[in-house]
């Protein structure tokens, strides 16, 4: 077994053991490998060590790997995690599986607007930044709502749920607060009953709190630097 298909067999152990512990199915949490910043081939790599998703936070860097792994006769499920510009919308058509990172009206209807144009749908979740940190992207919490209503009648759009990204270098046990609150946020808006939305999926914790995220209800886990190692 190489280095990197260990890291991924122990972190998808980690998954597993935390899912336990939190009287889940491990089954019904999703592994995104986040590869960002690593070359195609090992992206290829990680691929044939059983990554079934990967997450990359751009277009172009994404579509490079897509078509390298196309290549090689891959078709893995890419996610968009990281922040997305308007004007990149045209590029992601038939390229990603799940949008984590719609944060605003302008975006919502440029996806809509796009997915018309293509035929296509796309599946997303809401990116809430709950800590309201300047830096990082993400809606503020008291915006979701009217958001959530924008794009439930939007077109070739779907929300599926919610998205956070906690303060960088935090003590990892800090961040359960954080996401203690996105489970809190879901059902304050599930019990607006808006219909034909359902926010089935929490994409929240990264490599040094995944397992803490998948305790408070997390289904997907966005973990790179666990399995790829430091990428800066």
């Amino acid at each position: 077994m190489s280095d990197l298909a260990a890291r991924i067999e122990s972190v998808q152990k980690r998954i597993k053991a935390s899912a336990n512990r939190a009287g889940r199915n491990p089954d019904s949490i999703t592994l995104v490998a986040v590869t960002k910043k690593v070359s195609p081939n090992v992206a290829i790599e990680a691929i044939r060590a059983g990554a079934v998703d990967l997450g990359e936070s751009r277009v172009q860097e994404a579509k490079v790997k897509a078509e390298a792994a196309i290549g090689e006769g891959y078709t893995p499920r890419w996610h968009m995690i990281g922040p997305l510009q308007t004007n990149k919308v045209k590029y992601l058509p038939g390229l990603f599986s799940l949008i984590h990172s719609i944060d605003r009206l302008e975006l919502i209807r440029a996806l809509s607007r796009r997915g018309e144009l293509n035929g296509v749908t796309f599946e997303g979740l809401l990116q809430i930044n709950i800590a309201g940190e300047s830096q990082k992207s993400g809606c503020a919490p008291d915006e979701c709502l009217d958001l959530l209503k924008e794009a439930v009648t939007a077109p070739n759009i779907n929300i599926t749920g919610l998205m956070t990204i906690p303060p960088n270098n935090v003590d990892p046990e800090s961040a359960r607060p954080l996401y203690k609150e996105l489970l809190s946020i879901r059902m304050s808006i599930e019990k607006e009953g808006i219909e034909g939305l359902s926010l089935a999926n929490i994409s929240a914790g990264m490599s040094g709190d995944f397992e803490i995220a998948i305790e408070e209800g997390a289904n997907i886990v966005r973990v790179g630097s666990a399995i790829f190692g430091d990428r800066s």
